[in-house]
């Protein structure tokens, strides 16, 4: 290496220590004078801790029937178990609007459509019991396919029942 090129190394490291420490030093004095601030001091008063104290506690506090609120607590509130929510029965046209339209509507698996009295006529003639139970169960015949319910299992034998009744009932 030439002296010239050993020279400027020589400076440029020597320059780059001298900045290093410097930054070094003012990210330690920065350290210091930090936590002597005023900050910690107010972060310790219990006026300060009071207010904090105050602005996340809870806005009120729920006590079921049967038990006691906890201590201290003026506002709380009893309120009785909420019972699960019972839902109605569907009725046929609701039934069949949500589970039977999409085959019985277009003559889909070979699934007998709403208001064709011909295609109605056979299954009418085997008795509502038969075609009830089908319905629920399910039935895999000549003609087609009858998944159980519809494919809808939630639904109960009752609205199936009234889906099968409505079908009929519009298809005499």
């Amino acid at each position: 290496m030439a002296t010239h090129d050993r020279k400027f190394m020589d400076l440029f490291t020597l320059i780059m220590g001298v900045l290093i420490a410097t930054a070094v030093g003012l990210g330690l004095l920065a350290a210091f004078v930090a936590s002597r601030t005023q900050n910690v001091a107010v972060r310790d008063n219990p006026e300060y801790q009071h207010e904090v104290d105050e602005r996340l506690k809870p806005v009120g506090t729920v006590v079921l029937a049967g038990q006691e609120s906890p201590a201290g607590q003026t506002d709380a509130t009893p309120v009785a178990a909420i019972p699960a929510p019972v839902a109605a029965p569907l009725s046929g046209p609701q039934v069949f609007n949500q589970a039977c339209n999409a085959c019985h509507g277009a003559g889909i698996a070979g699934a007998p459509k709403l208001g064709d009295k011909a295609d109605w006529g056979a299954r009418i003639a085997q008795g509502v019991a038969s075609l009830e139970r089908n319905a629920i169960a399910g039935f895999q015949g000549k003609k087609g396919v009858m998944p159980a319910k519809g494919g809808f299992v939630n639904l109960s034998d009752a609205e199936v029942r009234a889906a099968v009744a409505y079908m009929l009932a519009e298809s005499r």
